[in-house]
This record gives structure tokens, sequence and C-alpha cells, in this order.
């Protein structure tokens, strides 16, 4: 008769030799399963294609822009007056906002002004023209620079 008796060593081994590879298989089949979490249909980070912001191209996205940006400035006003203190002048944020803010230390305001208003009326003759119209801060910073050798 042969002695059946295992001790605990060899229990661990068959045991960790049995599920080892069961563990293995399970572990590579769920890669899947853990990529998937956080996503879904309740998911707060997924985007509507397209719904990237407001088109600026268009006059229609330039004034939602702006009408935007008028109503953070009245909030913005009305939680300082809610707190005591001197409210902002909403116009006047608005105007700095708004203004061009390309020119350098050595920049003419009047100059980055009239550059501004070129820059203006060519887009609006691009678009008569059915082209793209011209970043406007972009256009000025570029022409500021064309111009800035041309005095010395």
């Amino acid at each position: 008769m042969l002695p059946l008796a295992v001790s605990n060593g060899e229990v661990i081994l068959i045991v960790v030799l049995v599920v080892a590879p069961i563990a293995a298989i399970a572990f590579a089949g769920s890669g899947a399963v853990y990529r998937e979490i956080g996503k879904g249909a309740f998911a707060m980070d997924h985007e509507k294609k397209g719904s990237q912001g407001v088109d600026l191209t268009t006059a229609a996205g330039r004034a939602e822009q702006q009408a935007e940006l008028r109503q953070m400035l009245e909030a913005k006003a009305y939680r300082q007056r809610q707190r005591g203190e001197e409210p902002l002048d909403v116009d006047e944020e608005l105007r700095k906002i708004n203004s061009p803010q390309v020119a350098g230390p050595r920049a003419d305001p009047a100059l980055v002004e009239e550059v501004r208003q070129l820059v203006i009326a060519r887009n609006h003759r691009r678009e008569r023209q059915g082209k793209e119209p011209l970043d406007v801060q972009e256009e000025i910073a570029r022409q500021l620079r064309d111009l800035e050798g041309l005095g010395e």
C-alpha cells in the first residue's frame, strides 16, 4: 500500500501550478473590458462630433461670441455688486477685450488701429470674392512685423 499523504508545501505547489495558467488566460481576456471603463452613453468626457465651439469665421459665430463675452462680464459685475465692491464697466471691458492685443512696446496705437481697419476691409473684400477671411489678430501682427524694419 502506497502512502497518500501530501504535505502542505506540495498542496501549495499544486494549487499554484493549476491556478496560474487560469489566471493568465483570464487576465489576457480582460484587456478590452478595462479599456471600456468610463466610456459609454453616460460618460461625461464625450463630445458630439462637430461641436468644437463657435465658428468664428461667420458673422453669426462672431456675434454669438460677443454675446457670451457680454454675459460673462455682466455676471462678473453683478457678483462684484453683490459683494459690495465697485462693479466693472461692461462696455469698457468689452472694448479692452476686443482691442488688438498684438502691439509690442514700440507699436503706435494709432498705427495698430489703422492696420486693423485695413485688415477688416480686406476681409470684407475677400468674403465678397468667396475667399476665406484672414484671422484679424494674426494679420495685424504680420503686417506690423513687416512694417517694423522699414524705418531703419
